[in-house]
This record gives C-alpha cells, sequence and structure tokens, in this order.
C-alpha cells in the first residue's frame, strides 16, 4: 500500500512541471499562422464571410489567418480533414447548414459526427431564404399561392438550387408542415433557377435573399414571403412565412467556425469573443447586410445548442421526405 502511494506522488510530481507549460501555450496562442478550411470553392457564401472575419482576425493576432478551400463531396471531405486535425487551435472549419445541419441526415456513408467530432466557436451569418414569384403569376401574396397550391396539389413547379440544398430543404420543410405539394425542380445552383423563373419557364422558387434581391428590386421576380422568423432588413415589407402560413416556420443559411474535438476550452472561448466583436461592428454588420445575410455571433455553448437543433429539424425533413445523396 505504502509503495503504490509512493508510486503515485512521484507520478503526480512528476506530471506537475507539464500543467504550467500547457498552460503558457495556450497563452501564447496563436504563435503561428491559423488556417481554416473552408468547405466549398471560392466565391460562395461560407467563403466569403470566412474570409472577412479571416481578415479581420488577422488584424487583431500576431498571426494571419489562412483561408484553405477544400470543396467537393457536399463539404463531406473538408470536414472530416478538420475532424481529424491536432486540436490545437491552429486549424479551424467552417461548418454550415449544410455539413452540419443536413448532410448527417442525407449521406449515407458521411465520414464525420457532426456533434462529436468539432468544439463549436461561434457562427458567423445566417442567409434567408425567399419565396418569390415570377411577376405573371395570378398570386401576389403567400396566402394567394398556398391558395392555388391547394386548388392544384403537385402542378406548380418550385425550382430549388440542387438536391438537400438550403433551398430544396426549406420547400420540403414548408410541404411537409402546410400539407402543400408542390414539384421540385432541381438546379445546380441558385443562378440557373433564378433565371428559368425570370425566363417564366418555373413559376415559382426558394432562393437565397442574396441571390434573389437583385432581381426582386428590378421587379422582374416578386416576393411572396421569407424565411426567417422576423422581417429582414432587405425586404422589410415583404412577411415571412411564420407569420402568414406556418407559426414558428423557420430555415436559413448558415456558416460559423469550428474546432476539432478537444481544443482546449480558453482558446475556443477566445476565438469565439473575438469573433463575436468582429461581427458586433457596425460596419462589419453593414457589409453583410448588404450582401443579402445577417450577423450572427454566437457564444460557443449558443453554437452547439443550435447546431443540434439544426441536425433534429433536417432529419425530420429528410425522413419525410426521402432525401438522400450518394456519398
Amino acid at each position: 500500500m505504502t509503495k503504490t502511494l509512493h508510486r503515485r506522488a512521484l507520478l503526480g510530481a512528476a506530471a506537475l512541471p507539464l500543467l504550467p507549460g500547457l498552460a503558457r501555450a495556450q497563452s501564447d496562442w496563436p504563435s503561428r499562422p491559423v488556417r481554416v478550411i473552408v468547405p466549398f470553392p471560392p466565391g460562395q457564401a461560407a467563403d466569403i464571410f470566412t474570409r472577412l472575419v479571416a481578415d479581420e482576425l488577422s488584424k487583431r493576432w500576431p498571426h494571419r489567418v489562412v483561408v484553405e478551400n477544400r470543396a467537393g463531396g457536399a463539404g463531406a471531405p473538408a470536414l472530416e480533414a478538420g475532424a481529424r486535425a491536432a486540436p490545437d487551435g491552429y486549424t479551424l472549419i467552417t461548418g454550415t447548414s449544410g455539413t452540419l445541419g443536413v448532410n448527417p441526415s442525407v449521406l449515407p456513408r458521411i465520414p464525420y459526427d457532426a456533434e462529436r467530432d468539432f468544439a463549436p466557436i461561434s457562427n458567423i451569418f445566417i442567409a434567408p431564404l425567399v419565396l418569390v414569384a415570377h411577376p405573371a403569376q395570378p398570386f401576389q401574396t403567400a396566402a394567394a399561392f398556398a391558395e392555388a397550391a391547394r386548388a392544384r396539389p403537385g402542378a406548380l413547379d418550385c425550382a430549388s438550387a440542387g438536391p438537400a440544398t438550403s433551398q430544396h430543404m426549406a420547400t420540403e420543410l414548408l410541404m411537409l408542415r402546410t400539407g402543400l405539394r408542390l414539384n421540385i425542380v432541381h438546379y445546380r445552383g441558385s443562378g440557373p433557377g433564378i433565371t428559368d423563373l425570370i425566363a417564366g419557364n418555373v413559376p415559382l422558387m426558394m432562393d437565397s435573399v442574396a441571390s434573389a434581391l437583385p432581381h426582386i428590386r428590378s421587379g422582374r421576380a416578386r416576393a411572396l414571403a421569407v424565411t426567417t422568423r422576423a422581417r429582414i432588413s432587405a425586404l422589410p415589407d415583404v412577411p415571412t412565412i411564420a407569420e402568414t402560413l406556418v407559426p414558428g416556420y423557420e430555415a436559413v443559411g448558415w456558416s460559423g467556425l469550428v474546432a476539432p474535438a478537444a481544443t482546449p476550452a480558453p482558446i475556443i472561448t477566445r476565438i469565439s469573443a473575438d469573433v463575436g466583436a468582429i461581427l458586433r461592428e457596425p460596419a462589419i454588420v453593414r457589409r453583410i447586410e448588404e450582401m443579402g445575410a445577417i450577423a450572427d455571433p454566437t457564444t460557443p455553448e449558443q453554437y452547439a445548442a443550435f447546431i443540434r437543433e439544426e441536425i433534429a429539424k433536417w432529419r425530420e425533413v429528410a425522413r419525410a421526405a426521402n432525401v438522400r445523396l450518394d456519398g
């Protein structure tokens, strides 16, 4: 018994000098550049807003924040690479509504666990969606659209930006909550879909506000309702789906920062605080709003809860609509 206690005492004494060293490593962070893996190509919303935050963090930190784009596979390979990176604060990952919220329910062989493999840091932005119609369509309000859809179940075509995108899932959620039936027509991105709507080839589209806003302002598309819980500053006169059709309805795109699981809590807390300060700067808020999005800083705890809620919401939709992606 005495030998065992003595051995434990020696082991404890040997471990003590390591603790100040670990604390110093965390307090010295970052002592070299930090990379952020973005799971999409340059130019997409997740990339644009990540770069905005990365540039601002580079001004605050002693070393630059470098964005690394890894596109393909619905973002899964990039998220897998991030999950396997060293949990030391030098690799961050842009998590999105698709990669963290939807993929767990639509990819049959997903190579990461959206809840266990990452330490949430903060959301960056939410991207409101808007249900738009071609101006020649007879319905001018969300209620009139719903009446037309009920009169002809499955007859109205509704464009989406592609299978399992936020636009597609938002439409499926709308149908699930209202019982309406639409014929969803998938395009390879928002651009081709909104182009067909403007040409009159499809009567409806669920699109991002960022994509649809110029066409709404020019009169080439009519906004029926937005998908946020509250009205948005970019379209203050356009009601929400929640206030017109489905109380409590909300479906948005979003992107935020996560780190590999086991990244030290003090580093997570610092990054979250710095990102939050950036996203509360009036000039940054305006820049994000000008691009059709909304700044959305959160604490790590708030972001973790939000991700869990999104996974649960889209799991229900994916099961009900049988949404699956190859992968």
